[in-house]
């Protein structure tokens, strides 16, 4: 499983959400985790269709690349890892 994790500097959630997805990462080794910044990656970012105003947003993708969920906003850590736990084998 992968999360490609989309913010931007100016977005004060994206703020809140980058210190618990670094203790989850550090948590889970095995997790693949990629940001791309609204701003300057928009040629990356282009195909989720996404607007400023739903950042964060997190696209969880399956071992073949397709994504199977998209979470939006400031997430709890509790549910961010229930979430990557159930989709683990993904």
């Amino acid at each position: 499983m992968k999360v490609i994790k989309i913010g931007a500097i100016w977005c004060s959630a994206c703020l809140v959400m980058k210190p618990r997805w670094q203790q989850i990462e550090k948590e889970n080794t095995w997790l693949q985790a990629q940001y791309l910044d609204f701003d300057q990656d928009q040629d990356k970012i282009k195909k989720y269709n996404l607007t400023q105003d739903s950042l964060p947003v997190f696209v969880f993708l399956d071992k073949k690349g397709q994504e199977f969920l998209r979470l939006d906003g400031e997430i709890p850590i509790k549910e961010l890892v229930k979430t990557i736990n159930k989709h683990k084998d993904k």
